[in-house]
């Protein structure tokens, strides 16, 4: 697939090409961040931020720019929203989340990460969850363990849908080769 192709069938909310768009993407995104906040967690969770706002607004994309050109973009202005809670945490108020439009990003068809993580035997599963940062390790708990919706997840983690979406998908990812590398 090709990246443009991927943003017309992303602006179609085609599961596959979010995919092939993080997937391609991310390792940019997140060494740029991390030469930016010289912080592994904060790095990030601001790329998880980066694509979960670039895919809510993908329909704002112009392609007569370059996609890379655009998440940066986006990820620089959360990196520097991100500085400013920093500054004023002690003054900040959240703000109403019932006011924020979300896109169904995720269609429910077993992607083949799913097929690879339900073929597992659960003990050896849950040894390689273990091998996941606990932010991933929590994720996947909820939504595979507890069975708790992507709306019940964002309640109980306090994040935006689109975060936990986003989060759900990388750590599915990266459980993935950590079992395919055994």
């Amino acid at each position: 697939m090709e990246i443009k192709q991927a943003i017309i069938k992303a602006k179609e909310n085609n599961q596959m090409a979010f995919n092939f768009l993080l997937d391609t993407f991310w390792n940019d995104v997140y060494g740029f961040q991390l030469k930016r906040t010289e912080n592994e967690n904060d790095a990030e969770d601001i790329t998880i931020q980066t694509f979960s706002r670039a895919f809510d607004k993908i329909d704002t994309f112009d392609e007569n720019y370059k996609f890379k050109t655009w998440l940066f973009t986006i990820s620089k202005n959360i990196h520097i929203d991100f500085l400013r809670k920093k500054k004023t945490s002690i003054y900040h108020e959240e703000t109403d989340s019932s006011t924020e439009h979300f896109y169904d990003i995720i269609d429910e068809t077993p992607t083949p990460e799913d097929k690879i993580i339900t073929e597992q035997n659960l003990a050896k599963l849950l040894r390689d969850i273990k091998k996941l940062k606990p932010h991933y390790q929590e994720v996947i708990n909820l939504r595979y363990f507890q069975e708790l919706s992507y709306l019940e997840i964002s309640k109980k983690l306090n994040e935006p849908m689109s975060n936990v979406k986003v989060k759900l998908l990388r750590a599915k990812k990266l459980l993935s080769e950590i079992i395919q590398k055994k």
